[in-house]
């Protein structure tokens, strides 16, 4: 580092360097890798040369020092590589659209020989190269380097390149940002440039040429903006991870700034990669003398890598296609995924089925007359403490490109929708994005959702069924995109799940909120001594092997597919339906909520199984699916297993027995071995001998006199 800034450093040299690297530098299959980048800039096929620090290292020439050079002082070797590039530059090999002002300008400018002017000395009146220049250079840093925390990023990194990984959370609208500014004179008719190196510049007012002076003429300049060069810019917010913030700290955020091919690449929400230059931004006019030696920081960005693709953009590498096609021909393909989500966590089987269609989803309608029918599958996950659903949620959100965690107590109303803030650059009043909105097209994860001010919880309504966040605040009357699966998880009214309450007193959430969710479980913590042994073996398990695999590629191909209900199982559905309907109507039951919600949600979820057979129909088996998990998910409900399954005590015994001896392949039951077997899911002796002696009359089995060992009569 010392060497470097003591040693002066002759930059015709590095242009050579530079224009050697990229006349030279071949590719993976031996071709000239920069050449043919130039040569599509030529066609004006592409504006953007993107120079990669990767390719510098491995360029025999280039020696370290040059390379920690370009790293160190980048802004400066952006011009070198720009002039090397200008030399470098081919001929047009392919017609291309003419910009018509432009060229006609450039040609108009080479014809008057506008290089000087009259007499060649004015350094103002020489075109500056920003003018000609059809191209942009960027310089990306290297791929295998971990990115910086905005906390990681200090002073000394201040002119140099570094790559900064944080979430998008704002977004400014794109504006020209005035490059070159040219001037016309009105008395001596010369073109007069001013380059513009930073955000703000003072026009020229009075003609700075040879002729004018020695005329003693001020002539007055007048601002050619056809003639000027503009480029695109945005302004982005970049905060930092939740998981890079230290306990108690706010996080931070860094301002970036986007030039050219490099606007329009983010959204609030994305969580990227960002490489760049760390600048100062000093303040100018009355606010300079006010700051001092304070300035601000910014990054000018020079490439952009998403972290988490959204589905459509997934990329699939190598063989991971034929891992689909073979996944897809086999039959158990919903099983074994469902099993892959979150292979830590016990047991849950079809909560995870439904989570997995929650990832699927189904594709959004949209009506002829403008009406949208959403596809997302929004489930509730309600339950005692301690049975993994928050750590189900972390999950989810881990597996899906987009993907927002929130808890119901940490946020409020204006944190879940929109909120209403100053615009530093432009002072105008802008929208900043909230979990919802930030979780547009993926998935918002709500944790503590009962824990949540009803106030607050009013904001989710529209976005479950709209999916779209209305506002009204500071004259801004808007409507944001909310496209977003509602994954949110409960702990009942009094902490625990009270077996002598109603579900409805012990969910206490609104019935208006509820119809909405697509699916409602109810997971609750019952003593079961042969679920408790599995369970703790499973655990124990868990923390000796800390894998679980990957599902992005298989769901990515899955949602590409948009499967349609045939006609022919459009009656079996309404039959359905209004079953489901009349059997409420009959059960008289307090927590009914079905509603024609559910109609949409079986459809919805017989569509999500169809994707995941990569069908373009949707099966009679899907719609028995989803049938069934609708039903699993009412049954979680009951407080009881009996009632769940629908048997009295004594039928239920015989079951266990029945199904004990099936698994033992034999005709025997011991009587100590039935007795524990019953006593571990509640059953008293005094039930197990009532059942002995019921299917003993009936000639179902015979019971030894003294030891009261069961024989089964018939297999």
């Amino acid at each position: 580092m010392a060497t470097t800034a003591t040693k002066t450093i002759d930059f015709a040299a590095e242009r050579a360097l530079a224009k050697d690297f990229l006349a030279n530098f071949a590719g993976p299959r031996g071709e000239p890798k920069y050449l043919n980048i130039l040569q599509d800039v030529a066609n004006r096929k592409i504006r953007a040369v993107q120079i990669e620090l990767d390719d510098l290292f491995h360029y025999k020439d280039a020696d370290d020092e040059f390379l920690q050079r370009v790293t160190e002082n980048t802004k400066r070797y952006i011009g070198i590589f720009a002039d090397a590039i200008d030399e470098l530059m081919p001929e047009s090999t392919e017609a291309y659209a003419v910009d018509e002002d432009r060229d006609i300008l450039m040609t108009q400018r080479v014809d008057e020989g506008a290089d000087g002017g009259a007499d060649g000395t004015d350094p103002l009146q020489r075109m500056p190269p920003e003018i000609r220049r059809f191209f942009e250079v960027y310089i990306k840093a290297f791929s295998k380097v971990t990115p910086l925390t905005i906390r990681q990023v200090k002073a000394s990194n201040i002119g140099q390149l570094v790559k900064i990984s944080g979430i998008v959370t704002r977004c400014s609208d794109v504006k020209p940002l005035m490059q070159v500014a040219v001037y016309t004179c009105e008395e001596c008719g010369f073109e007069i440039y001013q380059e513009v190196t930073a955000r703000v510049f003072m026009p020229l007012f009075e003609c700075p040429s040879q002729r004018c002076k020695l005329n003693k003429a001020k002539g007055n300049l007048i601002l050619q903006l056809r003639a000027s060069k503009f480029l695109k810019f945005q302004e982005v917010k970049l905060q930092e991870l939740a998981e890079h913030v230290p306990k108690g700290h706010i996080p931070r955020s860094l301002t970036v700034h986007l030039r050219g091919e490099l606007t329009r690449k983010v959204a609030p929400g994305d969580v990227v990669e960002m490489s760049g230059i760390f600048l100062p931004m000093p303040y100018y006019g009355f606010r300079a003398m006010r700051a001092g030696l304070v300035a601000d920081t910014y990054l000018e960005s020079m490439s952009i890598t998403h972290f988490k693709k959204k589905y459509e953009e997934y990329e699939l590498k190598g063989d991971e296609q034929e891992q689909i096609d073979r996944l897809a021909e086999d039959g158990d393909i919903y099983n074994k995924l469902a099993r892959s989500l979150a292979p830590e966590i016990f047991g849950h089987e079809d909560v995870k089925k439904a989570l997995l269609l929650l990832l699927v989803g189904a594709p959004h309608r949209k009506l002829t007359d403008g009406m949208k029918i959403r596809g997302d599958l929004h489930i509730c996950l309600m339950g005692d403490p301690g049975v993994a659903k928050s750590q189900l949620l972390k999950h989810i959100i881990n597996v899906a490109p987009r993907g927002v965690y929130t808890t119901g107590r940490g946020s409020s109303g204006v944190g879940l929708t929109a909120a209403v803030q100053k615009d530093p650059v432009t002072n105008e009043f802008v929208l900043e994005g909230g979990a919802l909105v930030l979780a547009d097209m993926g998935i918002c994860a709500i944790d503590e959702f009962d824990k949540m001010e009803e106030s607050d919880r009013t904001a989710i309504h529209e976005v479950m069924e709209q999916q779209t966040v209305s506002i009204a605040k500071a004259g801004i009357t808007t409507s944001l995109n909310a496209r977003t699966a509602v994954l949110a998880a409960a702990n009942p009214a009094w902490g625990r799940y009270d077996m002598r309450r109603t579900p409805a007193e012990n969910i206490n959430l609104p019935p208006a909120l509820l119809s909405r969710f697509d699916l409602l479980w109810l997971i609750l913590d019952r003593a079961d001594m042969e679920t408790d042994l599995e369970m703790a073996r499973h655990v124990v398990h868990v923390h000796q092997n800390l894998e679980s695999p990957a599902l992005g590629a298989y769901i990515s191909a899955a949602r590409r597919v948009v499967p349609s209900v045939p006609r022919e199982l459009e009656e079996y559905i309404a039959t359905a339906y209004s079953s489901i309907r009349q059997e409420e109507a009959k059960s008289n039951a307090p927590h009914s909520y079905t509603t024609i919600r559910t109609l949409l949600s079986i459809l919805r979820i017989s569509i999500a199984l169809a994707r995941l057979r990569f069908s373009e129909t949707v099966a009679q088996s899907d719609v028995d699916e989803a049938l069934r998990l609708m039903q699993m998910s009412k049954y979680s409900l009951y407080s009881d297993d009996r009632q769940r399954s629908g048997l009295d005590a004594i039928s239920d015994i015989y079951s266990i027995l029945r199904d004990e001896a099936a698994r033992t392949n034999s005709m025997d039951v011991r009587y100590a071995h039935a007795l524990n077997l019953i006593s571990r899911k509640g059953y008293s002796e005094a039930q197990l001998k009532e059942c002995l002696e019921e299917y003993a009359s009936l000639n179902v089995w015979q019971i030894h006199p003294n030891t009261f060992d069961i024989h089964f009569i018939d297999a």
